[in-house]
């Protein structure tokens, strides 16, 4: 096991090397657990040797060669920027069209979109156009004009004759001043120019205006506040504009250091409500799908407002950001957090507070339960596993490595209850003998820490299937098979069919056979269905459950 200082330099190393790192691909190489490298990633981010991105770093210097006139700008109020930045990129979908401006925080959003594909983003910004062309799954326009004096970017009538011709989904867009009479505004007359074209080719035009910007008086208006889509800030802004930002209908995003708050503008004849979502990470594919997709059910209600924190699979921040979430004044709390010890102590904070709470997957003691239908989702993968071991090795299998999550509680555990069962009543009764139980760590990198020296202890020619609590521990376990060669002997189902593992149903070479589709994507609108009748005092079910399929080869498209 390598000591804290042998990981941090390994890390430092690969940044120097790579460019860029992921969690999950330093927790495979440094044989530990995702936890573990998040807590190094932060230590480095403190010492200023990295900057963390979204399911990793890039280097504290990745900025490095810019122009120093640039340079200088990228660190100007740049922690504000940065949180602005990557909660705009969260509005982007795959496959958008956008437009990012030549300002610093488009520069900063950049960053936050690696795991956008097919996206198209038009930019008249050198260095955010050469940073995206680095992804080969990203279509870069540059516009065309004259290049300004600071070298950075092109403006003129040459851009703007070019956006004539192109229609975008979203433009996201800085200025150097705002105010509620006046609007966005400019330093440089051709930038507005430009940027009041942009205007005409854009369906939708975010601002990001970080809270330095407002009262701040620039040369020249490109857009008034009522034809601005959505802003986003920083939490340093004045509560006395936020109210009068809403009531002048502008939908608003304010990022703060622990939450991100999201509000609808005043105007509606319905009461307004506030309603916290604790996710349990925002490093998942999994539980990132399950916040995206709530915030996209949200934007059909123009009076719920959001306050989004992050539970970082860990109890212990659970139990820090739900206080965040109470100081809020949330109306209702969607929590999606792991530790079943830690759900007792935020039911009972809530329940002092009459705060109702929905629990998302993880069962909570008073809280109304939303998602999975554990036993049956299990069973249905126990089935087919069972069927696969018939079809493929003759109904014989050495061995059953169960990867499982006691953190969570007996309710999740009869996820693996029910594809024990399953595998069973397919296969008649296996004997005891040939399970192992493995604590699977909710995460790709403890699973396949603890999978790869059992695999390394079994007979090479060992027939191993593979029973998971999710996905991400089928990932672990797929990813220890690999690295001993073993494909042909192992067989391993899922939980969750979330995007990282379909690719690898699709494969016929793969050793994942299938896994129970939980749809994440489609949470978001069930949550607030049950929140709104929770909210108006209609009685609810204490258990509303999705409906669940197994996809395998036959069906995963």
């Amino acid at each position: 096991m390598t000591t804290t200082y042998e990981r941090h330099q390994s890390i430092l190393r690969r940044l120097e090397t790579q460019g860029s790192v992921r969690v999950t691909d330093l927790a495979l190489e440094l044989d530990a657990s995702e936890g573990t490298i998040r807590n190094d990633l932060i230590a480095l981010e403190e010492q200023h040797l990295l900057e963390r991105i979204r399911g990793g770093a890039i280097p504290v210097n990745r900025n490095g060669g810019l122009h120093p006139f640039f340079d200088s700008r990228i660190r100007l109020n740049a922690d504000s920027k940065k949180k602005i930045a990557r909660w705009a990129a969260e509005l982007v979908s795959d496959s958008d069209v956008i437009l990012l401006d030549a300002s610093s925080t488009s520069y900063h959003m950049a960053l936050y979109l690696e795991d956008r594909h097919n996206i198209t983003v038009v930019t008249h910004h050198l260095e955010t156009a050469r940073l995206l062309n680095e992804d080969p799954t990203k279509r870069v326009i540059l516009l065309g004009g004259y290049l300004r004096r600071d070298g950075m970017s092109v403006s003129g009538a040459i851009g703007q004759e070019v956006l004539k011709t192109l229609h975008l989904n979203t433009a996201f867009l800085s200025c150097v001043g705002f105010s509620l009479e006046v609007g966005l505004m400019e330093a440089d007359t051709e930038e507005a120019n430009l940027k009041q074209q942009i205007m005409q080719s854009a369906s939708r035009i975010v601002a990001l205006v970080d809270s330095s910007k407002f009262g701040k008086v620039g040369l020249k208006p490109f857009a008034a506040i009522e034809q601005v889509s959505h802003l986003v800030t920083d939490d340093a802004i004045d509560p006395l504009m936020v109210e009068r930002l809403l009531q002048s209908q502008v939908a608003m995003t304010i990022c703060g250091e622990s939450s991100v708050e999201s509000l609808t503008p005043a105007g509606s004849a319905k009461k307004h409500f506030r309603i916290g979502f604790a996710n349990l990470s925002e490093e998942l594919p999994f539980s990132i799908d399950v916040r995206r997709g709530l915030e996209r059910a949200a934007k059909g209600f123009d009076y719920l407002d959001f306050v989004y924190v992050d539970n970082q699979l860990d109890g212990r921040q659970a139990l820090r950001v739900v206080n965040e979430l109470i100081s809020r004044d949330v109306d209702l709390v969607i929590e999606y957090q792991i530790d079943e010890q830690a759900g007792n102590i935020i039911m009972n904070q809530l329940k002092q507070r009459h705060i109702p709470v929905i629990a998302v997957d993880i069962p909570m003691i008073g809280a109304t339960y939303f998602g999975v239908d554990n036993f049956t989702a299990g069973h249905m993968a126990g089935l087919a596993l069972g069927r696969w071991i018939q079809d493929h090795w003759q109904g014989q299998v050495d061995r059953v490595i169960v990867l499982e999550e006691k953190r969570a509680g007996t309710l999740p555990a009869a996820r693996i209850q029910g594809q024990l069962s399953g595998l069973n009543e397919s296969l008649g009764h296996l004997p005891d003998s040939i399970f192992t139980f493995v604590d699977s760590g909710n995460s790709a990198g403890t699973s396949h820490a603890h999978v790869l020296p059992l695999l390394r202890q079994l007979p090479p020619d060992q027939r191993v299937a593979f029973v998971c609590f999710n996905d991400d521990a089928a990932v672990g376990a797929l990813q220890a098979v690999r690295e001993l060669g073993l494909e042909g002997r192992a067989a391993i189902v899922g939980q969750g069919a979330d995007r990282q593992i379909r690719d690898e149903i699709r494969n016929p070479q793969s050793p994942v056979i299938g896994s129970t589709a939980f749809m994440p994507e489609l949470y978001g609108e069930k949550l607030i269905e049950l929140a709104l009748k929770i909210l108006n005092g209609i009685p609810v079910p204490p258990a509303v459950y999705m409906d669940h399929r197994f996809i395998d080869k036959h069906n995963v498209d």
